[in-house]
């Protein structure tokens, strides 16, 4: 994995937007997928909302995805498998970059036919432990829903198919996610200093 790992860190150093085809792979996406998927049939995807623990606001106008927080205490084998995932990057990444990454935390998205979210910026303003935002995308099937990407006056649409991932700082680039035609669905998430969580 070291070279996909690379990969994503030198487009991120080359462009300020990481991108990597085969982050995830095709078997871990699809089992990623299945827990989605009976999540949803559970109605255990919650919608979303803006801000941090201590100030959220459910503004449908502004984003209206649905998503359910990854825990190691699931005990749930593919999310472990995702999670030991994402500690060989972070340690790949803390020893090739000094990033001090020191914890995360992630969740399953799901844009329903229709979805969005407006423009925005991850980082809050009362709380900036997250450096780093990063997206792993789970669809075979895509039909809208790109992730628009804002540096200055231009921008950059990214597709959101499985197994990509997407890497950019979370406190310098606003964003958006186009309205989708089809159910998207991604896990997403945030790399933190200041934070002891993995």
């Amino acid at each position: 994995m070291d070279t996909i790992f690379d990969e994503l860190i030198d487009s991120y150093l080359a462009t300020n937007v990481g991108m990597v085809k085969n982050f995830l792979s095709p078997l871990l996406s699809a089992h990623l997928v299945d827990n989605i998927n009976a999540l949803y049939d559970d109605e255990k995807l919650l919608y979303a909302g803006t801000g941090n623990n201590r100030l959220i606001n459910h503004d449908k106008l502004i984003r209206n995805d649905k998503i359910y927080w990854l825990d190691r205490l699931h005990n749930n084998i593919h999310e472990n498998d995702f999670f030991d995932l994402m500690d060989s990057f972070i340690s790949h990444l803390n020893r090739t970059c000094y990033a001090g990454i020191t914890g995360y935390e992630f969740h399953y998205t799901l844009y329903e036919t229709g979805s969005f979210y407006k423009r925005h910026l991850d980082n809050f303003k009362q709380n900036g432990t997250r450096a780093f935002s990063m997206i792993m995308y789970l669809n075979i099937n895509v039909d809208g829903g790109s992730l628009r990407i804002y540096q200055g006056n231009n921008s950059q649409d990214i597709t959101p198919n499985a197994g990509k991932s997407v890497f950019f700082k979370s406190n310098e680039l606003e964003h958006e996610v186009l309205v989708t035609h089809l159910p998207r669905m991604s896990i997403t998430g945030w790399l933190k200093t200041g934070d002891r969580s993995y």
